[in-house]
């Protein structure tokens, strides 16, 4: 699979009753890849993907792989507590036809160096699918760390990082290193200007549930060297994405959804819905786009 364009990991919609809605799902599929997206990510973090019991989980994988196969690309996230979790996560997702993975280090037991290496080593070794791995600290509590990045990336289907550090210049760093056969993704929403100015053609987009084609479009912008016009769309995209970026994000993502006529129900705990409030002010930030 060529691991670059918009990527966008698709929140998952739930019912009043609390249920996966299929439905929607399907909906948000078909709406991504008419907007021009090259793949989605299933089972992201945007995807509530620690919220899903496995049978939700593998009906989540399976309907955005029946719903997308053939039409734009396919990537599954597998990030687990455990090395062996993760494994039985990858190889599903295999069975399933999904083309690369996704992986951040193991949340929770914050792993040294040595041990994150050793997980992404197994788990590359037990899957012929190309691996992203994802940067998040503040999410998962550790980073991989630069000589990490240069020692996994020797693996040949350990293919790019997700950088969602936060630090533009640790992922200036890691784009100068020009490492053979790997690719540096961004994954910090608020920064994608900046990346694709530095040569960054892969954007694994939470917000690309809100703007689906203006960033494909963006993406194609940059490809072209037109600038002013990654400017533009960037500069008009950049109060609803500072906003999801501040707080409360996969909410804000579920509620942008409305712009494509779906509705996804809100997030599951330990997440909880925007207050009136809050659900007021951004859905003003939406309103306001394009103005």
């Amino acid at each position: 699979m060529n691991i670059q364009g918009l990527l966008v990991p698709v929140v998952t919609p739930f019912t009043e009753e609390g249920k996966v809605n299929v439905a929607a799902l399907k909906q948000l599929v078909d709406k991504f890849a008419d907007a021009g997206v090259a793949g989605i990510v299933a089972c992201g973090t945007t995807g509530e993907y620690y919220a899903l019991d496995e049978a939700e989980r593998e009906l989540v994988l399976r309907t955005v792989a029946e719903a997308a196969r053939g039409r734009i690309g396919l990537i599954a996230g597998v990030t687990a507590l455990s090395t062996p979790a993760a494994i039985g996560y990858a190889r599903q997702a295999q069975t399933l036809g999904y083309e690369a993975l996704m992986m951040a280090p193991p949340p929770y037991s914050l792993p040294d160096q040595k041990g994150m290496v050793e997980h992404y080593r197994q788990v590359a070794a037990a899957t012929p699918l190309p691996i992203i791995m994802y940067d998040f600290p503040a999410r998962v509590g550790v980073q991989i760390e630069f000589e990490s990045v240069l020692e996994l990336a020797r693996i040949p289907n350990i293919a790019a990082i997700k950088e969602s550090s936060g630090s533009f210049n640790r992922a200036l760093a890691l784009i100068q290193a020009r490492i053979p056969d790997f690719q540096i993704l961004c994954g910090a929403d608020d920064m994608a200007a900046d990346f694709l100015f530095w040569g960054v053609r892969g954007w694994i987009s939470g917000a690309g549930n809100v703007f689906p084609a203006e960033q494909a479009r963006m993406m194609r912008a940059a490809d072209e060297g037109r600038w002013d016009e990654v400017r533009t769309l960037m500069s008009a995209m950049y109060p609803v994405i500072q906003s999801m970026e501040s707080g409360d994000f996969n909410q804000k993502a579920k509620l942008g959804c409305r712009r494509h006529g779906v509705e996804t129900g809100t997030v599951r705990p330990p997440l909880t819905p925007l207050c009136e409030t809050q659900a007021r002010e951004f859905q003003r930030l939406l309103d306001a786009y394009g103005k």
